[in-house]
């Protein structure tokens, strides 16, 4: 068994993830479902790991899935500038997620 969230794998008879709090899958229901590099896109591109996370923080809260990438993530080839930290968002949800970090912008601009 395997949550499809942490891709953490379980032992036969544990049927919800502990930390996600989401139904375990068979691993061919996993591999049946297994999302792309390809289905991804980059949405915003920081520095600084904290407004990463805050970012990342508010666009889970809009119901969107996203994904922190940074140098130290060797697995996907998508980092191109060294030492910089990537959001990417499934690619149905890039406009929403772009309303979303212009809101978040426009707040801390008026801010300052």
């Amino acid at each position: 068994m395997i949550c499809p969230k942490c891709e953490y794998e379980y032992i036969e008879g544990i049927t919800e993830c502990p930390d996600c709090h989401v139904a375990l899958v068979t691993a061919e229901e996993f591999e049946g479902n297994l999302v792309h590099n390809s289905d991804w896109v980059v949405i915003y591109t920081t520095f600084d790991q904290v407004e990463a996370e805050m970012i990342k923080s508010n666009l889970e809260g809009g119901d969107i899935e996203t994904t922190i990438l940074s140098q130290k993530d060797s697995s996907l080839h998508l980092i191109t500038d060294s030492g910089n930290i990537k959001l990417l968002v499934k690619k149905k949800d890039a406009d929403d997620a772009l309303m979303i970090i212009k809101d978040i912008n426009s707040t801390t601009d008026d801010e300052e």
